[in-house]
């Protein structure tokens, strides 16, 4: 069931009835319609090869045992058949090998190709998707809902086929032998067709359910076993309490899988009862018509034959009774992944968006009169429009210029970070790179452009080397040494077991808070952008981490036009231009002296962070007290 963490598109039902679910499931198919259709062969001939044996058992009967022929004659026939039938069963058990591997070949390319294609998809979704719906949910879609698809693409698509071969052919043969006898064997079988229907359609809910089970189980998970959801609970002291809300969904999970299964195995169960108990109405039958009309033309072989075929066609007919069940919940697993490919990738190129390279751009980045207003999604699926987060924002950063953003929690600082790189686009307005509308530039070539530096870095679990390359897959030995010196971090990494070989730990945890910093700083050292967004990148951090973060960010930010976001005013002190926000509105601008001097909003907060008394004034080498200690350098 949808919940507040959830981002379902409008209009999506809980359990969509989609009548084209079907027809997309065939496309999907349609780059291996070669290996598909070799597999059909493959079914038709051992279906083909699976009536000769019951046939040969009649031959067995009426012609070797019941025949009035020459021994000889006799002998040499049972030599034949019984040859015949040990032979066959080899044939039709290479060639089902052969069907299987081939099957299991197209059904996990097309697994496959739908992980690529919802990975890819997810990708492309804008920031607000990922706001909005838990880490858990995505997850379940990638890796339960595809997985749970495997047995309707590798199994049940081709058993139908199979199926339906082996009891077309086999009620044709049966109907050639009796007709009578045939008709008592199926005579049952309507009742049974419209029970698989209602079943199938309860079982459809169920494995909804059970999916939506296993997200959530999935999201308390991921949640809670990271290294960040462990600290939080072991800080808390709340350990029992997800422990027991684990419990408690584990529990609903467990309920529904018993109840799914159930709902299948009970259905087969009756179809099971109803074919082993046929057989005896057939001799019952047969018995009736053999004494009584000896001429029928019913024999002891075709009585052995005939049961022979029925208990052949119990397995398929009740597969296929059974398929509806089967289809049912596999169309509510692709329902859920087609849901997700069908949400809409709001950010995107426009038509004839250019490339722009970071060697041919200066990096004058300008705001303007950008208005910008977040949507949330109401009770009803409409778009909610909520006030102005950005209200008629105008500046311009030249190249080389520190401009940075100041003000109260919520004043809009971070949503300007995020219509540079397109994580979010304007309502009104512009935000432009040397001119052109970042529209219209690829959104590929301004993630090349613009290198951010945020309070909360995040490294992958893997080595020094490989987070440091992920800025530049193509960086050297070399480069990377120099990055990691430029950025006060090379020390430290030789200090560390097996250098840049070493592995950082999930979220990088095996590192310090200024340590992961300048790690990421070097990161975009090694990237070159033209545009640098530095997101409050030391205001987490202690004093001397900071001080080694403020030096590596000196050689980072020259020759490029930079945005830093920063609480602390110490760090910000030496920008070109400093624009203070309130409600996402700029009140005030200008430099730290003309701003003080000013004595608004800008020199308020000021004389708040330093309301000790101490009298500091700015230097070439950094920001001096009176007394001459310095307290913190300047960024440049």
């Amino acid at each position: 069931m949808p919940g507040p963490h959830r981002m379902i598109p409008p209009g999506t039902p809980e359990q969509p009835a989609r009548p084209g679910t079907f027809r997309r499931i065939v496309t999907i198919f349609k780059p291996y319609k070669g290996k598909v259709a070799f597999v059909a062969l493959l079914i038709l001939i051992t279906s083909g090869i699976g009536l000769i044996n019951p046939l040969l058992i009649r031959v067995v009967f009426d012609d070797v045992i019941g025949g009035s022929g020459p021994r000889d004659d006799r002998m040499q026939l049972l030599f034949l058949v019984t040859g015949a039938m040990v032979l066959t069963p080899i044939i039709g058990g290479l060639l089902g090998l052969w069907q299987t591997y081939t099957n299991n070949v197209v059904g996990q390319s097309v697994m496959q190709d739908l992980r690529n294609s919802l990975y890819s998809h997810l990708q492309n979704m804008p920031l607000k998707f990922f706001t909005s719906t838990r880490t858990g949910e995505i997850q379940s879609r990638l890796s339960n809902d595809v997985g749970g698809v495997q047995g309707v693409l590798t199994d049940t698509a081709s058993s139908l086929l199979a199926n339906m071969t082996t009891v077309i052919s086999t009620i044709v043969t049966m109907f050639i032998l009796s007709w009578e006898l045939t008709v008592l064997s199926l005579a049952i079988l309507p009742v049974f067709l419209v029970l698989s229907r209602k079943v199938g359609k309860v079982r459809r809910e169920v494995s909804g359910q059970t999916q939506e089970s296993l997200a959530d189980l999935t999201a308390i998970m991921q949640e809670t076993l990271s290294v960040s959801g462990i600290l939080l609970s072991k800080s808390f002291g709340r350990q029992n309490y997800e422990i027991d809300r684990f419990r408690k969904e584990n529990r609903r999970l467990s309920k529904l899988e018993v109840k799914r299964t159930m709902i299948g195995r009970g259905f087969f169960a009756l179809v099971q009862i109803f074919f082993s108990i046929t057989p005896a109405f057939v001799y019952l039958v047969a018995g009736w018509i053999f004494l009584n009309n000896p001429g029928a033309g019913i024999t002891f072989g075709t009585i052995v034959t005939f049961t022979t075929l029925q208990s052949r066609l119990f397995f398929p007919l009740g597969q296929l009774l059974n398929v509806n069940v089967e289809v049912q919940s596999g169309l509510a697993l692709f329902d859920r992944i087609f849901e997700y490919l069908d949400m809409e990738h709001e950010i995107i190129d426009r038509d004839g968006a250019i490339e722009l390279t970071p060697a041919e751009t200066s990096g004058r980045v300008r705001f303007n009169d950008v208005w910008f207003r977040y949507e949330r999604q109401s009770g009803d699926g409409t778009g909610d429009k909520r006030l102005w987060t950005i209200s008629g924002v105008d500046f311009t950063a030249e190249p080389g210029e520190l401009v940075a953003l100041v003000g109260p929690s919520g004043a809009g600082k971070t949503t300007l970070t995020y219509l540079i790189p397109r994580l979010y686009d304007v309502d009104r307005g512009a935000v432009q790179i040397d001119g052109i509308d970042v529209r219209d530039i690829r959104l590929e070539s301004v993630g090349e452009i613009l290198g951010v530096v945020t309070q909360e870095t995040y490294l992958f679990n893997t080595t020094v080397r490989d987070n440091l390359r992920y800025g530049n897959p193509d960086a050297t030995d070399a480069e990377l040494e120099e990055a990691a010196r430029a950025a006060h971090i090379y020390d430290r990494i030789m200090e560390l077991p097996d250098g840049f070989d070493t592995t950082v730990g999930e979220r990088g945890y095996r590192m310090s808070g200024g340590e992961k910093q300048r790690l990421a700083i070097a990161r975009v050292i090694l990237k070159d952008p033209r545009v640098l967004i530095l997101d409050e990148a030391t205001s987490a951090l202690d004093t001397h981490s900071e001080r080694l973060v403020q030096e590596a960010l000196r050689p980072l930010m020259q020759g490029r036009t930079t945005i830093a976001i920063a609480h602390r005013l110490s760090t910000i002190l030496a920008a070109d231009k400093i624009l203070y926000l309130d409600r996402g509105r700029i009140l005030e601008r200008g430099s730290h002296a003309d701003l003080l001097t000013a004595g608004g909003a800008y020199a308020e907060l000021y004389h708040r962070q330093f309301s000790d008394g101490r009298v500091e004034t700015r230097c070439e080498d950094g920001l001096v007290l009176a007394s001459g200690e310095v307290v913190q350098e300047s960024l440049g």
